[in-house]
């Protein structure tokens, strides 16, 4: 399944837009496990256009902590090396920080907690105290790095199981056991190009995500829980895999033999701001250092300090040298993903993400997307 995933032939922007479509539905529903209130569409707003809901500040918040942490999480994969208790406590940083790009990482928690029953308010779990927190992560990060045969996804799953049940924070825990699983089934070679949101099949198997995860015969770290069998959490983890793994090769099968150019490692190097940016790029070949600060509500300074990072970084190229009308392009390798007929217009993205939004259960077919774009460009034709 992995090398026919691999093998994944399509264009690169509708790619592009595969994996951006799962990263929002990841955000939308991990942080919708936690009682975030907002909509697949209202988070892809806050994420998109930065639009703002009344009464909804923190649920804004959670996402676009959220989705900076899965940012961050593709940049520790990409640099590879072992899981550091530093990557974790970044990530929950991140989580906690409403989408600040700049988090110093967080400590864990000096008092005991307890999880209730929302309704009953009966203890559902009363972790470890936190005395004995720091020695049992760093227990944990030696045991994800240690090498042997174990499967990946088992090593996922049961580092996913341990996180939680360590609970490390005050809150957060379960959206960083989600990204710490995340970091380790990329780190694995389950990346699978970024297609797949596991969160969507916890979320829309709840109930059945928070029994496989109660596991022992007291609620009480100490009194049995530490030790329990967690045969049912891993079947439970496992099955979620292969559900999501399938639905990705399932657009691979539709698409097998379109012969279209795979541009997966150009793709994962860029950040969610070089993708965002990349949606002028399709409108333009050049592009002011203004009107990409714009985009973004920059003031110069730092549009200019931006605009720099990306030209050392390879990712833009400066056409003339005018300070006043300082104008970039795409290099060669970042200006195949928007240019040519395999990249859809803007209004065409948007209508893609309106036709994806109205399905919560899957991912738009690359054969729906293909019909969209074809259908567009025989409007335009016509008039």
């Amino acid at each position: 399944m992995k090398q026919s995933i691999r093998m994944l032939p399509i264009t690169p922007r509708v790619l592009a837009n595969l994996r951006e479509t799962a990263r929002l539905f990841s955000t939308h529903y991990s942080t919708l496990i936690e009682g975030n209130r907002l909509t697949q569409e209202q988070v892809e707003k806050v994420l998109s256009e930065d639009q703002h809901f009344p009464g909804r500040e923190r649920d804004q918040d959670e996402v676009k902590g959220y989705y900076a942490a899965l940012d961050e999480g593709e940049r520790a994969a990409r640099r590879g090396g072992p899981v550091e208790e530093a990557d974790v406590k970044r990530l929950h940083a991140l989580v906690m920080n409403g989408g600040k790009a700049r988090v110093k990482p967080t400590p864990y928690r000096d008092g005991q907690n307890v999880i209730r029953d929302s309704r009953t308010r009966n203890i559902v779990y009363m972790p470890p105290e936190a005395k004995d927190v720091p020695e049992l992560m760093d227990q944990l990060m030696h045991w994800i790095n240690q090498p042997d045969d174990l499967p990946v996804p088992i090593r996922a799953a049961i580092a996913h199981y341990q996180y939680a049940t360590i609970h490390p924070y005050f809150d957060g825990n379960g959206r960083t056991a989600r990204l710490l699983t995340t970091l380790i089934l990329h780190l694995g070679g389950y990346d699978l190009k970024g297609l797949y949101a596991l969160e969507e099949y916890y979320a829309l198997n709840l109930r059945d995500y928070y029994e496989a995860l109660t596991i022992g015969p007291s609620h009480n770290y100490y009194m049995g829980r530490a030790a329990a069998d967690i045969t049912k959490w891993i079947a439970y983890f496992v099955q979620g895999m292969a559900s999501s793994f399938q639905k990705v090769e399932a657009q691979a099968r539709a698409e097998a033999g379109r012969g279209s150019t795979d541009q997966t490692k150009v793709l994962r190097n860029l950040d969610a701001r070089q993708r965002k940016v990349l949606t002028l790029f399709e409108q333009s070949r050049e592009l002011t250092a203004k009107e990409i600060g714009a985009l973004f509500g920059f003031q110069p300074r730092t549009t200019t300090q931006l605009c720099q990072r990306w030209v050392e970084a390879g990712f833009l190229e400066p056409v003339n040298m005018s300070k006043r009308a300082r104008r970039y392009r795409l290099r060669a390798d970042y200006e195949a993903l928007v240019s040519g007929d395999a990249s859809p217009e803007p209004e065409v993205l948007k209508r893609i993400g309106q036709e994806a939004n109205q399905n919560r259960t899957s991912q738009m077919t690359l054969r729906q997307i293909d019909q969209v774009i074809k259908a567009s460009r025989a409007r335009r034709r016509k008039s």
